[in-house]
């Protein structure tokens, strides 16, 4: 898989969120649903993406919500609250797309890991919250709770890597208690703090590499 060739993909309309598909010609049958951050579109994982699985399946949807000249997941009130209707109604959306993209291209959202990056991580662990069953495996980059009355879901199923920055002023001092949050509701949970502010690198790739990688070993 190339950058050139995923990013080129068409960006297809007709789901409920514009999105790019791509398959590698050796695609290991699971599949990587990518959700952005504030103020970007679907395009700026992609090179995380491949860095981490080469050879899995993508599925990078763009938020709904604009932002600046992108976009993001739902609206906000202030950097670290977050408007409660917004999330609930954009996860319940976001949950029937990623069950008719799955449909569609044949995916095994049993298989797949949802691998978000801020808001769109944010997104990810509402999904496991308030759709249980979905998500199996996570990797949430730079999140934080952004529920004010979180269910008390069953997560004893799914599978969590959550990774702070240790400079990330916005969103690190959260991180625990999203840690908190999830494993009292009985999610396998590998924390991980990198030295980096809020922004992702290498580092997270690496991390997420060699997590995905222990994963498929005892699959």
């Amino acid at each position: 898989m190339s950058e050139h060739d995923i990013e080129n993909s068409a960006l297809q309309l007709d789901l409920s969120f514009p999105y790019r598909f791509f398959s590698p010609a050796n695609r290991s049958g699971a599949c990587l649903f990518l959700l952005h951050g504030s103020g970007v579109d679907e395009t700026i994982l992609l090179p995380l993406a491949r860095q981490i699985a080469p050879d899995t399946a993508i599925v990078a949807a763009r938020g709904r919500i604009l932002q600046d000249d992108g976009f993001r997941w739902f609206e906000r009130i202030t950097p670290t609250r977050f408007e409660q209707a917004s999330i609930r109604a954009e996860t319940a959306a976001y949950a029937q797309f990623a069950a008719e993209a799955a449909r569609r291209h044949g995916i095994d959202l049993g298989r797949a890991t949802f691998l978000g990056y801020s808001n769109g991580a944010n997104l990810v662990s509402t999904l496991m919250l308030l759709h249980p069953g979905l998500v199996r495996q996570a990797t949430l980059l730079r999140a934080m709770p952004v529920l004010d009355d979180p269910p008390a879901t069953d997560l004893g199923q799914t599978r969590v890597l959550i990774v702070a920055g240790a400079e990330d002023q916005t969103y690190g001092p959260f991180a625990p208690a999203l840690v908190t949050l999830l494993s009292q509701r009985g999610a396998e949970i590998d924390a991980r703090i990198v030295a980096s502010g809020h922004e992702f690198g290498d580092a997270d790739a690496a991390i997420a590499r060699q997590w995905l990688a222990a994963a498929a070993s005892v699959a």
